[in-house]
């Protein structure tokens, strides 16, 4: 008797609560970028007279290392975010696609692309870091070619244009995400595909940087069955 009435007993749900963390990375992620995007000329700004001579080049960029270490850790914090929104993004679509889609894998896969190259990137800031820190013991050539590393593989973000449009593609198909941010993101997308058209793909930084910013707090702040 005891035993019936103990399964009897009604346990009251917890709360589903859908959670956003992923999103917040998102945002971060995006205004990250956008700090790398407004930040990491400030090494390279010197006289465009000595870029036809390396070792007066270099020169002008000694005492600029902390730009370096501080380009690392913004960049090493935004390939973290992204890679974190990439996998709750998957999730996200995944739950309002059908099933077998490739839209969630591609969506990931971009965001995870766009990572990689940030990691790439800041793995050059840190060699740069030290030749210009021992400049009197480095190849000038050599630091210069680095120099236009840094200045490129962090700004390449057009995995993150693939992302934006698999999102738009999921909310003007199958409304997946709100119509708006579908239209957003193809707008993104289509700027992500000029820059890599012409010969200034680093441009996809400011883009893809503004969409993940806006999508991440988009799908923070979304409520419950937002799309759908």
């Amino acid at each position: 008797m005891t035993s019936a009435l103990l399964d009897g007993t009604a346990v009251p749900a917890a709360t589903d609560r859908p959670r956003r963390g992923w999103a917040v990375a998102g945002a971060v992620a995006g205004l990250t970028g956008i700090a790398l995007f407004q930040f990491s000329p400030a090494l390279t700004d010197v006289d465009p007279a000595l870029l036809a001579d390396n070792a007066r080049y270099v020169a002008a960029m000694d005492g600029r290392e902390a730009y370096l270490w501080v380009f690392q850790v913004l960049a090493v914090l935004a390939a973290g975010c992204l890679a974190v929104f990439a996998a709750g993004l998957r999730r996200r679509l995944a739950a309002r696609e059908p099933a077998g889609g490739l839209l969630p894998d591609v969506a990931a896969a971009g965001l995870l692309l766009t990572a990689a190259l940030l990691l790439v990137g800041g793995g050059v800031s840190t060699e740069l870091y030290w030749d210009l820190r021992h400049l009197a013991e480095t190849d000038a050539d050599t630091v210069a070619a680095l120099a236009a590393l840094y200045s490129t593989l962090p700004w390449v973000w057009a995995g993150a244009g693939l992302s934006a449009g698999a999102v738009a593609v999921a909310g003007l198909r199958r409304r997946s995400v709100s119509r708006w941010l579908a239209v957003f993101s193809l707008v993104m997308t289509l700027l992500v595909v000029v820059t890599q058209a012409v010969p200034l793909q680093y441009l996809a930084l400011a883009p893809a940087a503004l969409w993940a910013t806006v999508a991440g707090l988009t799908f923070a702040l979304e409520r419950r069955g937002l799309g759908n």
